[in-house]
């Protein structure tokens, strides 16, 4: 990518909002742009760059701290990537942890609406299940 582009082409290229990228600038995970003469942020090859890791990054469900220390880790070519490998295999387990609890929900209520009556909401085991036992 040659010239520079503006946040509109910035957030076409990436697939990402407008509004996330200003505040991935606020937050320090964007560095901030220049300006064009008219104040316009103007965004370069590198922004491009930083925002796709981030997006990708993103998509596979980093947080935004994991996000930073493995940018800052990028910035690092030279360095080992056990931290790398830290950071990532922490984000799998707890995946791996959410795929259980998930799996553990869905029986929970695949077991409700098994024990359906299909009967009237006043029968309803699912309904039932839901209100507060007070």
């Amino acid at each position: 990518m040659s010239g520079q582009l503006t946040i509109g082409k910035l957030a076409g290229a990436t697939g990402t909002k407008v509004e996330t990228i200003r505040y991935y600038e606020q937050i320090g995970l964007l560095p901030a742009p220049a300006r064009s003469a008219s104040n316009y942020r103007t965004y370069d090859a590198a922004h491009l760059r930083r925002l796709s890791f981030i997006r990708r990054a993103r998509d596979l469900g980093f947080s935004i701290d994991q996000v930073r220390e493995l940018m800052g880790l990028a910035d690092r070519r030279d360095q080992s990537c056990m931290a790398v490998d830290v950071i990532a295999n922490q984000h799998r387990d707890a995946i791996t942890r959410k795929i259980a609890d998930l799996t553990a929900l869905a029986g929970e209520l695949d077991a409700l609406i098994d024990s359906c009556s299909r009967n009237t909401v006043a029968d309803c085991r699912i309904i039932e299940a839901l209100a507060p036992s007070i």
